[in-house]
């Protein structure tokens, strides 16, 4: 799925930035706090409000699946409750105890309508269901944060910053944000889950979001806390 670029935003971009995949379910290391998907930074019941693996369950394990364009790189095994259409960037603005102090004065909607006055709040998100553009060559697609990572989760520098910086991770090829199967299928990754596809990306008011599969479902659930 392509689309010509619909309106510009304030956002600057972040250009040919390292992406992985990741997918709600997933079981990266079960000895680490970050380590499971079956929970996010901002939903401690993700896979249940997500509505299961974002996947194929073999053996027990859910493993992510190839996405394609046929049925608009929806999952092949499961039904969403959730936009299948989702990614991560390393801000945590609820649980990092840095990012939370300083959210208000780096998020750039912070003092917006529906966000200004919440600096305090710890039940809501300045990030959870934000819209992303992201670009991998002539393709263009879109999707809503739903977790923070990779492995960093206060890099402001870089998230939010304006003469694009490179992430502060140095894991996983330097990963700066890690995107869903739909994504992955979408933006045509050359590898299902790896480390060296590459993409720009900038955030985007929902208003300026063209029609596309990633508006099949739009995820507006809150933060459900840990």
């Amino acid at each position: 799925m392509s689309t010509e670029l619909a309106g510009e935003d304030d956002y600057p971009w972040h250009t040919d930035i390292v992406a992985t995949t990741f997918w709600v379910g997933e079981i990266l290391d079960p000895n680490t706090s970050d380590g499971s998907q079956e929970l996010s930074t901002y939903d401690i019941h993700w896979m249940e409000s997500y509505g299961g693996c974002d996947g194929v369950v073999i053996d027990g394990v859910c493993n992510t699946e190839r996405r394609t364009a046929e049925n608009g790189y929806a999952p092949l095994n499961m039904e969403p409750k959730e936009n299948y259409f989702y990614l991560d960037l390393p801000f945590d603005d609820l649980n990092n105890d840095r990012a939370f102090a300083m959210r208000a004065k780096v998020v750039p909607w912070a003092d917006r309508h529906g966000y200004e006055g919440k600096a305090a709040d710890k039940s809501f998100s300045y990030m959870k269901n934000r819209w992303v553009r992201l670009r991998k060559g002539d393709r263009v697609c879109y999707g809503q944060v739903q977790d923070a990572g990779p492995n960093v989760y206060d890099d402001a520098a870089y998230v939010f910053g304006t003469d694009d910086p490179r992430p502060a991770n140095t894991r996983f090829n330097g990963a700066g944000l890690d995107v869903s199967p739909a994504l992955n299928g979408c933006l045509k990754f050359s590898q299902l889950n790896g480390s060296q596809d590459r993409v720009d990306w900038q955030f985007v008011e929902a208003k300026n979001v063209p029609e596309g599969p990633w508006k099949k479902i739009v995820t507006t659930s809150p933060v459900q806390h840990r």
